[in-house]
């Protein structure tokens, strides 16, 4: 059972030399996907004077969000494990693979790191909005609750699939990919409707630079509610619980 594995850590994880390499990995590498990131908006909103988003415009901002998470979680892997997201910290925290003390370091460098990032967007681009997060119209926040959810539980199953699971054999080397690409995949999904966050940090930095709060409690809940439940699913049902893979073909 997971809940067995949890464990709150000891004070002097704090300030390990090795968890702090990690916070500091975790720090730039949500840096460099939040800069691509949010800054693929910025040039988006600068190529058509702010002008509404189109179909392009989603596809753009699908492809600049998958290919700088793919980027960030490679760089990261070896030394922190490539979170890149608060959500998928606490997956890992309730699944039993992350002290509370050392999953609380992540989410204070990727707050960090998200924040920095939309700082140096605002000042290269001499003053320009950073965008926040927030619902299309018609969208209630319960609708945007929904789909943060089922997103982000999408996104850490992911994760626990191809970097976590003991057994995932081959696959480790192409985790960064996989989780790229289902980012990129949900923003095609719900862009249109929330912004499509599944990342706190990621809401953070852009909602604090340009101090727009409106709804932020959803880019919150519903990623730790979905990236909680596919920790727990995955660690309880695929590797608490002895599996077997399965054979493989030569095709």
């Amino acid at each position: 059972m997971p809940f067995r594995n949890i464990a709150i850590g000891r004070p002097e994880e704090a300030t390990h030399p090795d968890a702090l390499k990690a916070a500091l990995a975790e720090f730039i590498s949500t840096l460099i996907f939040v800069f691509a990131g949010s800054g693929s908006g910025m040039a988006f909103n600068k190529l058509t004077d702010n002008g509404s988003t189109t179909p392009a415009g989603l596809v753009a901002a699908s492809l600049a969000h998958g290919f700088g998470l793919f980027v960030a979680v490679s760089v990261g892997a070896n030394i922190s494990g490539g979170h890149v997201n608060p959500a998928v910290t606490f997956g890992a925290f309730v699944g039993g693979n992350i002290t509370l003390l050392r999953g609380i370091l992540y989410w204070i460098a990727q707050l960090l790191g998200s924040t920095v990032a939309c700082l140096l967007l605002k000042v290269a681009t001499s003053g320009l909005a950073v965008p926040a997060f927030g619902l299309s119209s018609g969208v209630g926040v319960w609708n945007a609750l929904v789909f943060e959810i089922v997103m982000t539980f999408g996104l850490v199953y992911t994760v626990y699939a191809t970097a976590v699971d003991p057994k995932r054999g081959n696959l480790g080397v192409i985790a960064p990919l996989a989780i790229g690409l289902i980012v990129g995949a949900n923003i095609l999904a719900g862009g249109a409707f929330d912004g499509a966050s599944m990342n706190p940090a990621v809401s953070f930095g852009p909602a604090l630079v340009s101090w727009s709060w409106d709804n932020h409690w959803v880019y919150w809940l519903g990623p730790l509610i979905g990236g909680g439940l596919a920790g727990l699913i995955y660690e309880f049902v695929f590797i608490s619980s002895t599996h077997e893979q399965l054979p493989t073909a030569d095709y």
